[in-house]
């Protein structure tokens, strides 16, 4: 199967989220199933910085509204153990849309993004019909890539070479929908009257990731709960009426991690690599090494406690806090937070951090290899999202025998059993679960755990049987190849 995956960013080329995750790792989990995968993405200076990449002779122009903006192809790669298939990376070019030091703006972003991606999206096409045998199955990713289902069904004699293709969407957070002024509509180049509130048109302004969400054959997100939460208010962040109507195409596929990065049994950023059979070795191993790196003498014999990552709302860093602050003059834990957040948020942390030398340890900034070694070193890991439509950071814990406290929600519920009489006689309980959005559950929670820490035999259960799961995007890859398969056999 020919599959042409269009994505804003990808792992290591250029990253601003989980989505550069997902482009960074699927296709080549796909390609290793049989599927021959060509992965198209803007070429950014960013990516320039990291690879050199290979001028591939293809260069054309793109119609935006009345002007023609030229593109240029070039090509990249990505290291493969030898046999092993491998997509093809290939960059859309324009120094004036992608020549910038970052990939959208930031937190202001950029006042074109319109312009930027329509542009994107039209030269993809513009690529794929000049690559030869035609695709099985276009896959888009978030609204940067809303316009090619839409394309693809609008334009059918203008690239005809894609007319057979059927197109798949994935939405990863519902949150950023690509919204912006019905003045962006003719840049396009598709008819006004698809500006209408069954289609492109969202609240008065042209939206790419409803354009996406309407045209595309099959709509994914990436965890099946919260394919059910975002055809509902709030999830649905005022585009659940859309969901709701293409319930029959929408389904999740929960993301898979990168098990060559994340790997207990083969770490270097560990001082000792360990599995489930030696997992108290290596825990330890690594609880002593992080000791050395906050300035302790030797390891704290109580249960650590982590939460890493975003210090956000999103993420739960206020019910965090609070935690922190019930919890950490009762000697029953150590705390570790490491992450990087607002000034309000990290002096927040500060504050309560002075109050509890000792007790708690906190590590402003991100750094991915002591990222590592926090979640190999903790015997749990707090995840007490507002929202999370998949979530990582609770597998990479379950992969290192760090078990997960989590909120229901998206798909954290769809990856972590809750410990309770019931999975635990039947095996299936992998970690605590809780579900209001407050501190009093987030603690009842991590109550829970720590008693269930203090049975040695209970918690060495649950350490083997997260280590035993498999959240490989070998996993995940086969659920996209079924949902490919079903698609084209729908089409047909």
């Amino acid at each position: 199967m020919r599959v042409l995956f269009v994505a804003s960013e990808a792992t290591p080329f250029a990253k601003t989220g989980g989505l550069a995750d997902v482009a960074g790792a699927l296709p080549g989990a796909l390609a290793r199933l049989g599927c021959e995968v060509t992965v198209v993405m803007p070429a950014y200076e960013e990516v320039f910085a990291r690879q050199n990449l290979a001028d591939t002779g293809i260069a054309f122009e793109v119609p935006l509204g009345a002007l023609a903006i030229p593109a240029r192809i070039s090509a990249g790669s990505l290291p493969a153990a030898a046999g092993s298939p491998q997509p093809r990376w290939l960059f859309v070019g324009n120094d004036g849309f992608f020549g910038r030091p970052s990939l959208y703006g930031g937190a202001h972003a950029y006042g074109d993004n319109a312009e930027r991606f329509i542009f994107f999206s039209r030269a993809t096409m513009e690529l794929a019909a000049r690559l030869g045998e035609p695709f099985d199955i276009i896959h888009c990713h978030d609204w940067q890539t809303g316009l090619i289902p839409a394309y693809q069904k609008l334009m059918p004699t203008h690239w005809s070479a894609v007319a057979g293709a059927r197109t798949v969407f994935t939405i990863h957070n519902m949150a950023y929908q690509g919204s912006f002024p019905g003045a962006a509509m003719p840049l396009t180049g598709l008819d006004w009257r698809y500006f209408n509130w069954q289609q492109m048109e969202a609240y008065g302004q042209l939206n790419l990731l409803k354009t996406g969400i309407v045209f595309a054959d099959a709509v994914t997100t990436v965890s099946p709960t919260y394919a059910r939460e975002i055809q509902a208010s709030p999830g649905g962040c005022g585009l659940e009426g859309a969901l709701a109507s293409r319930g029959q195409a929408l389904s999740g596929i929960v993301n898979g991690i990168d098990t060559d990065v994340w790997n207990p049994q083969t770490d270097t950023s560990l001082p000792r690599t360990y599995s489930a059979h030696d997992a108290d070795a290596g825990k330890y191993a690594a609880r002593a090494a992080l000791a050395g790196r906050l300035g302790h003498a030797a390891p704290d014999a109580r249960p650590l406690v982590a939460f890493v990552g975003r210090l956000a709302e999103q993420k739960g860093v206020g019910l965090v806090l609070e935690l922190l602050h019930r919890l950490a003059g009762s000697g029953r834990a150590h705390f570790v937070v490491l992450g990087t957040g607002d000034r309000h948020t990290e002096d927040a942390l500060k504050h309560v951090a002075s109050l509890y030398p000792g007790t708690i340890d906190l590590l402003l900034g991100f750094d991915e290899e002591l990222a590592h070694l926090v979640q190999a070193a903790a015997d749990m890991l707090l995840v007490p999202s507002l929202y999370e439509p998949c979530g990582l950071t609770q597998l990479y814990a379950l992969a290192y025998g760090t078990i997960p406290i989590v909120r229901a929600t998206g798909g954290l519920v769809d990856t972590v059993v809750d410990a309770n009489p019931d999975t635990l006689r039947d095996g299936t309980a992998s970690g605590f679960v809780f579900t209001d959005f407050d501190a009093d559950s987030l603690e009842w929670a991590v109550g829970r755990a720590l008693a269930a820490h203090a049975d040695g035999a209970l918690w060495s259960g649950l350490v083997r049987r997260g280590m035993g799961q498999d959240w490989s995007w070998e996993a995940s890859a086969k659920d996209y190849l079924r949902l490919y398969q079903r698609t084209r056999h729908a089409a047909s």
